[in-house]
């Protein structure tokens, strides 16, 4: 379905078109791809291995004192409101969106099958303050998108992410493109080669936890 890596341009954008079913999207993430909307000038499924890849190294997450101190005032909970997560980051109102409602039907279904993820930050009163969703397989975590809607809370999501990750013995954590904003919290960026043998580090790590991985039912990807 996706083309040898060594055909692969010189470019992120390495393909156009398949679909979302699970066993595309799982084998897309074990081979470094991830998918997004793209504009052709018509809007198309687009699927990207950026040539410098964003990843937030486990021990370089930088967390402040405002951090700290918010993460006092919330309450975290793992997979518990899957699709309202990915509701808050789908929310048309923000900029440069891409998460379709097709989007959230297909991760939907795999958040149903086990792959598929939510790190969800309450306040005290029990209101959705923010959260982040991604995809686990065994020692990845892809992480997808991200939102708040009160001060910090997906900052605070994050770090609860990592301290999960750390407690399953995960070691690669997936940001994409390592923006201004994942930068000033720790993200670094790799050219894909490297981020390849992190990759092949990490699928073959197993673990178990609050984020489970179903690697009894990873797609053939020979």
């Amino acid at each position: 379905m996706f083309p040898p890596v060594d055909e692969w341009p010189d470019n992120d954008l390495i393909a156009v078109g398949a679909n979302l079913e699970p066993e595309t999207l799982i084998g897309a993430y074990q081979r470094g791809i991830f998918p997004m909307i793209v504009e052709l000038p018509q809007s198309v499924l687009g699927w990207w291995s950026p040539v410098r890849r964003g990843i937030l190294p486990l021990d370089s997450l930088r967390v402040t004192r405002s951090m700290r101190q918010s993460s006092r005032r919330y309450d975290v909970k793992v997979d518990t409101c899957f699709v309202e997560i990915m509701k808050g980051c789908a929310d048309p109102l923000r900029p440069k969106g891409w998460i379709t409602d097709e989007f959230v039907e297909a991760y939907t279904r795999l958040h149903e099958l086990g792959w598929g993820h939510s790190v969800e930050v309450f306040d005290r009163t029990g209101r959705l303050a923010g959260g982040l969703y991604g995809v686990r397989v065994n020692g990845l975590f892809a992480g997808e998108s991200m939102f708040y809607r009160q001060r910090d809370a997906s900052k605070v999501a994050l770090m609860f992410l990592v301290d999960l990750m750390r407690d399953v013995g995960m070691t690669l954590l997936d940001v994409q493109w390592c923006t201004d904003h994942l930068a000033s919290l720790g993200a670094v960026e790799i050219d894909r080669r490297e981020y390849f043998e992190r990759l092949t580090a990490a699928l073959e790590t197993t673990g178990i936890g609050a984020l489970g991985a179903r690697s009894d039912l990873l797609p053939n990807v020979d």
